[in-house]
């Protein structure tokens, strides 16, 4: 038997590893899918826009929070993996005729096997090193789509056909967003299923120490591969859902510093916390917005570094945050939601626990 804050209990191992556990979840669960998916009949079309590229950012941290967020495989490449995804999907429709439909999956295992071979040097390599691995990786398959002219296109890129559904066009902004959004909720729920696994336990087991790892049985650079597979796949199938909501791919679109500003989703939200994901790309996609707000009359009042302004400003902001995050709340948003859960629940008997 369990008991849960405010003297509810479970009976059954089912309801005690259960994701939604409570009445109230549920409600609030159902409430929040129905405005989800309600959106686009009141909607405008820039934020019906800006919430297709956020479920994108999210199912590519989900694949991200897979691979360091539990496993502790750091990786600086992840915008690149995207990108074989998004031109895997650009490639087969445009050059070879592929169903968009059929070149979803396709996507997602052609970055998950990218994701193997770029991952073999786990074997070896830790932390730092292996982040430096995974960034060679990122040169190398950027110059790959750049250089690879007969097939990408090269510097221009490749365009594609909108998808189309039982006669439905998905190049419209509200049908394509109902599709992000149905991708970005199945691929919560795998990557929260995944979590709680025996190969999620076994993840985390290897971040915490690989040596206790293995002493208890744990293959522990297979289970390394199977990370970067299955974190890849995620970054495949955000890859996919890119290029058809773009309807346009090319190199420039996967830059390190995407790879750098999933890491930093990953660093506010809270490190393998699947809620931490929502928390950080909704921060700094908002903060993406807030600056578009902020530069105009930022310009007009420093008209002499308004280009600099433009370029350096969201950097900046960007770097001072993170920085912040590391030093004052280094375990993320998600942490601090569950302090402020925990101080409301105990309230006023806050020293409950202090020691």
């Amino acid at each position: 038997m369990t008991v849960l804050p405010g003297g509810l209990m479970t009976f059954k191992y089912e309801s005690d590893m259960a994701i939604v556990r409570t009445r109230l979840q549920w409600i609030l669960l159902c409430l929040g899918l129905v405005l989800l998916f309600a959106f686009p009949l009141t909607g405008s079309g820039y934020w019906l826009s800006w919430l297709t590229r956020l479920a994108v950012t999210i199912v590519a941290v989900l694949g991200l929070h897979i691979l360091t967020g539990l496993c502790g495989q750091v990786s600086i490449g992840h915008a690149a993996f995207i990108g074989v995804g998004a031109y895997v999907a650009a490639v087969l429709s445009t050059r070879y005729g592929i169903n968009g439909w059929l070149c979803l999956p396709l996507s997602g295992l052609a970055a998950g096997v990218v994701g193997v071979f770029f991952g073999l040097p786990s074997l070896r390599l830790r932390m730092f090193y292996l982040a430096m691995s995974t960034l060679a990786a990122s040169y190398i398959i950027v110059w790959c789509f750049r250089n690879f002219d007969s097939l990408t296109g090269g510097f221009k890129g490749l365009s594609l056909d909108p998808l189309t559904l039982g006669g439905i066009d998905l190049g419209n902004h509200a049908n394509f967003y109902l599709v992000a959004m149905a991708i970005m909720v199945l691929a919560t729920f795998v990557a929260k299923n995944i979590q709680r696994t025996t190969v999620g336990r076994a993840f985390v087991a290897i971040r915490d120490n690989e040596l206790a790892a293995e002493v208890n049985g744990i293959a522990v650079f297979r289970h390394k591969l199977l990370a970067f597979f299955i974190g890849c796949v995620f970054a495949g199938v955000a890859g996919w859902l890119w290029a058809y909501s773009q309807l346009r791919v090319n190199p420039e679109q996967f830059r390190i510093l995407d790879s750098i500003w999933y890491l930093g989703m990953l660093i506010i939200g809270g490190m393998g916390s699947t809620t931490g994901v929502f928390m950080g790309a909704l921060f700094l996609r908002l903060l993406e917005v807030a600056i578009d707000y902020i530069i105009p009359p930022l310009t007009d009042a420093f008209p002499s570094i308004a280009t600099q302004l433009h370029v350096s400003l969201g950097l900046i902001l960007f770097g001072t945050i993170i920085v912040a995050f590391m030093l004052f709340q280094p375990k993320g948003l998600y942490f601090l939601w569950l302090k402020l859960k925990t101080y409301y629940r105990i309230h006023p008997y806050s020293f409950v626990g202090e020691t």
